[in-house]
């Protein structure tokens, strides 16, 4: 029996896994893909917001709060990258300015540092492509970027590292209270846990369900992006947003952490039995670029690579649900963690292991923890350091994706680490092989022949992404 199960291998389970493998405890994490972070994680804007958004008092507004300073840290740990570029809100009329004051006096009671309203001229000063019209912006230097699926990802790695076990392709079919805990049921096994953290995203309320009475209900919204190439990361050096209306912070235009430029996203509501769907639609595509010129009016959509969409979880009771069940003792529920989510985890990971300590009696420190985790890219390295690791590895010799620049060295490690790539997009995800320009084109049959090679497997049994996700079918000539 495991002492602590998480359900759901997002960035909030892991963050919440990696903290609790602080303690001496057998825990697991259970997931129902084939790979971590491939749910909301995966898809989404990767901002870490400053912290004026959400209304004071709010749990979004804690953990937001205390989230934003803990990334340099963390980041820094577990080699994510991580950039605090900083983030502006536009106005362009008086009614915009009116929302600004209130978002200024919001960051204030929530206590975000060197916020500050900027008029029209340092706007274009900051950033001389955001459109004439703008008359004014709220400025949050503590506001940035961050590879998102990178992070979860690492604290995966990090978590198994010390210890937690990852239970991959175990989608959760029923739980059952017993004397000592649960008893949870999959698709594969049953799992005994004293203790079991609900962090099942969109599904979370499904979950919840299982074990008590229903209190709260998750509504699927599906926001789309563009990406754009790197050649057209001229257009900002912020995080650019414009006012936030009832659909939520709306279309922004923002570096990511690599140098690709994103815009988007667009809010729409999903029936119940439509929380997978991650199709993109031509009317929400093109109502995102319509949206964005407000901000920036010669956004070079031509230089786009490629469009994505990612299902969010919003809560029916319009704040982050952290608790303890009323109704199921040693039931935690971590649901509804909605932007700013990902700015919130390393707050709310916090947060819940002192919930678990409340329940656990004499929970012991592990000595042996180790909060580092490394990524070698090989890009990045000094001439020496380069010729060095090659001449201890030649695969870091062999350029794989020219795009990126990403070498056989380096998608081999993303491989061989615990709880290391099996997929062709968990090879993206860690190394970026497919991130470029050709989108895999050229490189794609390259990962797969490697990724048969360190699995041990038959290249057809190689998939993208999911497990129904194949890409080989067979041989064209026998």
């Amino acid at each position: 029996m495991y002492n602590v199960v998480i359900i759901g291998a997002g960035v909030i389970g892991n963050f919440i896994a990696r903290e609790l493998s602080k303690y001496k405890l057998n825990i697991a994490i259970v997931e129902k893909d084939s790979e971590v972070s491939n749910g909301t994680t995966k898809a989404n804007s990767a901002i870490v917001h400053g912290g004026y958004d959400a209304k004071p008092g709010t749990k979004m507004a804690k953990f937001n709060s205390e989230g934003n300073p803990m990334f340099d840290k963390v980041c820094k740990e577990l080699d994510v990258p991580f950039k605090k570029i900083g983030s502006l809100v536009l106005a362009f009329n008086d009614e915009d300015m009116e929302t600004l004051k209130e978002l200024y006096d919001r960051g204030i009671e929530n206590k975000i540092p060197n916020i500050e309203i900027i008029d029209k001229n340092k706007v274009k000063e900051m950033e001389p492509n955001i459109n004439d019209d703008v008359i004014g912006a709220l400025y949050s230097p503590t506001a940035g970027i961050v590879g998102a699926y990178e992070l979860a990802i690492a604290l995966a790695e990090n978590a198994a590292d010390n210890g937690v076990e990852l239970i991959l392709n175990n989608e959760v079919k029923d739980i059952e209270k017993i004397d000592d805990g649960y008893k949870i049921l999959t698709n594969k096994q049953e799992i005994k846990s004293k203790y079991v953290i609900n962090c099942a995203g969109v599904y979370a309320d499904k979950i919840n369900n299982m074990v008590a009475k229903e209190t709260f209900k998750i509504i699927p919204k599906r926001g789309q992006y563009y990406i754009l190439d790197k050649s057209a990361s001229y257009i900002t050096n912020h995080v650019i947003f414009q006012c936030p209306n009832k659909f939520g912070k709306g279309v922004l235009v923002a570096p990511t952490v690599h140098g690709n430029i994103i815009v988007g996203p667009d809010s729409q509501e999903l029936n119940d039995d439509q929380r997978d769907e991650l199709q993109t639609t031509s009317d929400n595509i093109e109502y995102v670029r319509n949206t964005a010129v407000k901000s920036i009016e010669k956004i070079p959509f031509n230089k786009t690579i490629t469009n994505f969409s990612g299902v969010r979880a919003e809560p029916d009771t319009g704040d982050f649900i952290i608790e303890e069940s009323q109704d199921a003792k040693g039931f935690i529920n971590v649901a509804g963690i909605k932007s700013p989510g990902l700015s919130s985890a390393p707050a709310i990971a916090q947060y819940v292991v002192e919930l678990v300590k409340e329940r656990y009696d004499g929970l012991e420190k592990n000595k042996d923890f180790n909060p580092r985790r490394e990524m070698i890219v090989f890009n990045e390295l000094s001439k020496e350091k380069k010729a060095e690791l090659i001449k201890k590895d030649p695969r870091y010799g062999r350029v794989i994706c020219r795009c990126e620049n990403i070498t056989e060295g380096e998608i081999v490690d993303s491989i061989r680490k615990n709880a290391g790539a099996t997929t062709v997009d968990g090879v993206k995800r860690r190394a970026r092989p497919g991130a470029g320009r050709c989108q895999g084109g050229f490189c794609g049959p390259r990962v797969m022949e490697i990724l048969a090679r360190e699995l041990n497997k038959d290249i057809e049994k190689i998939v993208k992404d999911g497990n129904e996700s194949n890409i080989l079918t067979g041989k064209t000539k026998s």
